[in-house]
């Protein structure tokens, strides 16, 4: 399937759609910092005293992220396809 009616489908499958979360929910609260970009450094610290609660922030800002990533593979493999073709 193409990419604009997998996006009819599911909006999760949308480039816009993705991005607005992105900027949104995935960068929410911006100040003093992105609240996604706190969370890695928090992790990537040693996770001291991380509850529960910190783990799903962390998954429910990272998940526009993840939705991003996914997306970009997806055109990738799209990509490397037609140019083997």
């Amino acid at each position: 399937m193409e990419q604009k009616e997998l996006a009819k489908i599911n909006p999760l499958n949308s480039w816009s759609t993705v991005l607005i979360l992105c900027a949104t929910l995935g960068l929410a609260p911006f100040f003093p910092e992105p609240h996604i970009w706190g969370k890695i450094k928090w992790i990537s610290g040693g996770a001291v005293g991380m509850e529960l609660m910190d783990w799903g922030d962390f998954l429910f800002h990272g998940f526009p992220w993840i939705l991003a990533i996914r997306l970009a593979i997806i055109e990738i493999k799209k990509r490397v396809k037609v140019k083997t073709l």
